[in-house]
């Protein structure tokens, strides 16, 4: 096995470890009220199905399905810290309005719920999975 064989199928073990948790993270969290917050959900779900149909039987276009999903995983990611962080901001200046500058994004940041920085995982996913299909010829 080469180098690049074994680095592949690192990649492909954590994809499906980190894709399939996330998913069921977000279920078990009721990260389902409303379609914004199903985006996620149903990109991680089409993701574990394209990894899987990539890892078990490759060719047919499923290096290109996986890459388009993984951007759209990166793309999600951006805009889900954007909603949270908007959230938290929301609710911070619910409770205290003189809140400004940086006393305010420290608490953004602090925030448990929803926490500002969780959507950061869909990019990492994103990017393991471009990294997983770099340079692969449809094997």
């Amino acid at each position: 096995m080469s180098t690049l064989e074994a680095v592949r199928r690192f990649l492909f073990a954590i994809l499906i470890l980190g894709v399939g948790g996330t998913a069921i993270e977000l279920l078990l969290l009721k990260h389902t009220e409303g379609q914004i917050q199903l985006i996620p959900v149903v990109l991680l779900s089409l993701g574990l199905v394209a990894i899987l149909r990539h890892g078990l039987w490759p060719g047919g276009g499923s290096a290109t399905t996986v890459r388009a999903i993984m951007t759209a995983f990166v793309v999600a990611g951006f805009a889900g810290l954007y909603y949270h962080y908007q959230a938290n901001v929301e609710f911070q200046l619910e409770g205290d309005p003189s809140l400004a500058g940086r006393t305010l994004l420290m608490k953004v940041l602090e925030a448990k719920t929803p926490p500002a920085l969780a959507p950061g995982v869909m990019i990492q996913l994103g990017l393991i999975g471009l990294a997983y299909t770099f340079r692969d010829k449809e094997r």
